[in-house]
C-alpha cells in the first residue's frame, strides 16, 4: 500500500521518467474491479487528458499526484503505478492506462482496493485530499517538535499509540505499514494509550518518526512495497509480514502478529512492552 516513503519515490521517478510528455491515449476501467474508486465518469477521462503535457509529479501524504496542465491524475491506496517504455507491453488487466506520444506508457492497477482520479483543477474537494496538501509533510521543517506537540489533545491521547499515529489522516501518508518500525525505534507497544507515555517517550516517538521515514524514504520505500519500475523498496523492515516470527534484532525475541483497528499489528514481546 501507497504511504509516504513510497508515494514520494514513485512522484519522483515519475519526474525523471514522463514529465514532459505528451498524452496520446486514455484508458479507464478497462478491467472492472469493484474496489477500484474514480472520480466521475472515467470514461471521460479520456477527454480530460488527451493532449495534455505532463508536469510535475507530487508526493502528497499516501497519494501520489501527477499535473497534467490544469488536469489533475491522482492514485493512493492500493493503486500500483508502473511505467512502461514499450505501450506494446501493457498488462492484459489493468485500470487506468496513459500511453504517450513516443510510445511508452503509465499503467496502474488496483490489487486490494485503491483510487484513480482524474479531474480539472479545483474540482475535486475531498476533505482528505485537502488535509494531505494543507497539513505539513512529516519530513519537512514546517513538521517540528512543536507542530508534534499539537497533535497530544485531551481526546487523542485517549487513543492508542497505533490509532494517534496512523488513523483520521492525523499525519498523512503515514500508515499501518511505516508506523510498525517507528514504533519499535520508539519502543513503544501499537495498543499503549499515548496518555501512559511519559515526555521523553513522547519526545523519542517524535524522533523516532521522523528518522524512521527519512531512513524509508532514502532507501526508496520498504522492502514490502514495489516502486514504479516493479523493484522492492530497499529499506529492510524490522516488523513486518516479512519478518514474523524472526529473532528481534535487539534482544533476540520472535516478532509478534496480531489483528488490531482493522489491521495487523507487529511488535517485540521484550522491546515494546504493552505499559498500562
Amino acid at each position: 500500500m501507497l504511504e509516504l516513503p513510497e508515494s514520494t519515490t514513485v512522484a519522483q521517478q515519475l519526474n525523471e521518467t514522463i514529465r514532459g510528455k505528451t498524452i496520446r491515449r486514455v484508458i479507464a476501467n478497462h478491467s472492472a474491479h469493484k474496489f477500484a474508486f474514480y472520480y466521475g465518469d472515467p470514461s471521460g477521462y479520456d477527454d480530460l487528458l488527451r493532449g495534455r503535457t505532463v508536469g510535475d509529479s507530487t508526493g502528497i501524504g499516501a497519494m501520489v499526484e501527477i499535473a497534467a496542465g490544469n488536469r489533475r491524475v491522482v492514485v493512493g491506496d492500493g493503486a500500483a503505478l508502473r511505467f512502461l517504455g514499450d505501450a506494446g507491453k501493457v498488462p492484459e488487466k489493468h485500470q487506468l492506462l496513459l500511453e504517450f506520444e513516443d510510445g511508452s506508457a503509465l499503467v496502474c492497477s488496483v490489487q486490494m482496493y485503491g483510487f484513480l482520479l482524474v479531474f480539472a483543477e479545483g474540482d475535486y474537494d475531498d476533505k482528505y485530499y485537502r488535509s494531505a496538501w494543507a497539513k505539513p509533510q512529516p519530513l519537512t521543517a514546517a513538521f517540528d517538535r512543536s507542530y508534534f506537540e499539537g497533535l497530544r489533545t485531551e481526546q487523542t491521547v485517549r487513543l492508542s499509540a497505533k490509532a494517534f499515529l496512523a488513523t483520521e489522516q492525523r499525519i498523512p501518508g503515514l500508515g499501518n505499514g511505516v508506523l510498525q518500525d517507528i514504533l519499535f525505534h520508539a519502543r513503544i507497544h501499537p495498543r499503549r494509550r499515548v496518555e501512559t507515555l511519559s515526555e521523553s517517550e513522547y519526545d523519542g516517538l517524535f524522533h523516532a518518526l521522523r528518522a524512521t521515514l527519512a531512513d524509508m524514504t532514502a532507501m526508496g520505500g520498504r522492502d514490502t512495497e514495489k516502486d514504479l519500475f516493479g523493484h522492492i523498496g530497499g529499506y529492510q523492515t524490522i516488523l513486518s509480514k516479512n519478518t514474523l516470527g524472526t529473532p528481534c534484532p535487539v534482544c533476540g525475541a520472535p516478532v509478534q502478529k496480531a489483528a488490531y483497528l482493522g489491521g495487523a499489528i507487529y511488535w517485540c514481546p521484550v522491546c515494546q512492552l504493552p505499559g498500562e
